[in-house]
């Protein structure tokens, strides 16, 4: 890539490196020059402009950051169009983040012209959460470095939906505690599932000895895919 200052008479074609203000509009910086970008240049009194050219073996950074995106996203990901340079990744649904780190890392070693940048691995988003951003700093990326990044590329960003919607809770009870207690803990962990979109299937209140718990227990668990246990002791 050639990046510099050239006649402005000069620049039909090339991608204009700083936003320039005319008659009328503001030519942003990234576009690609027009035979009537430069007549607007020209008559602003614009005289020189700074300006990059792709070489045959450059990328240009809307596509690079296009193919890069594709090939991280995973399962349960969707890439936005690129931009500037940018594809946003985004949760297609809710659930718990899946990065490969070692990926990432291996990706964002290829060329400092490529960076990934995501979430922790296992935070909880949800749906149409951005989860990731691919940036290409310059104007463009040499196409082997894009074609190194793509190997490491290789769906490094997923994310694992929620399966569980069936819940139990047992509480156990012992004559100092107030049922208040019991009926604010069950309440927080009923909140809780609201976001995974799981409910509480049974509420069961026994007391606080091993065969009330046991009977309770093997109960809850015919039906219920997870079983929460509240103890009024440790």
């Amino acid at each position: 890539m050639k990046f510099g200052a050239v006649p402005t008479g000069e620049a039909h074609g090339a991608i204009l490196a700083h936003s320039q203000r005319t008659d009328g509009k503001v030519i942003r910086k990234g576009t690609v020059l027009s035979d009537g970008d430069v007549a607007a240049l020209l008559e602003a009194g614009i005289d020189t402009v700074t300006v990059a050219r792709l070489g045959p073996d450059d990328v240009h950074e809307d596509e690079a950051a296009r193919i890069l995106a594709h090939a991280v996203a995973g399962t349960g990901v969707v890439v936005e169009r690129a931009a500037t340079g940018r594809a946003n990744l985004y949760a297609e649904v809710g659930g718990l983040t899946v990065i490969d780190k070692g990926g990432v890392d291996a990706l964002n070693a290829v060329d400092p012209a490529i960076t990934l940048a995501t979430l922790e691995r296992h935070q909880r988003v949800e749906a149409g959460r951005m989860v990731g951003t691919v940036k290409i700093i310059p104007f463009a990326a040499p196409r082997d470095s894009v074609e190194a990044a793509v190997s490491h590329a290789k769906k490094l960003v997923s994310i694992a939906p929620w399966r569980m919607s069936r819940v139990a809770a047992v509480s156990t009870l012992l004559p100092a505690l107030k049922p208040s207690v019991v009926d604010k803990t069950v309440a927080i962990l009923k909140r809780r599932l609201t976001d995974p979109g799981a409910s509480i299937l049974t509420d069961l209140r026994v007391d606080h000895t091993v065969p009330a718990l046991r009977e309770a227990l093997t109960g809850a668990a015919a039906e219920a895919q997870m079983v929460v246990v509240f103890g009024a002791s440790a």
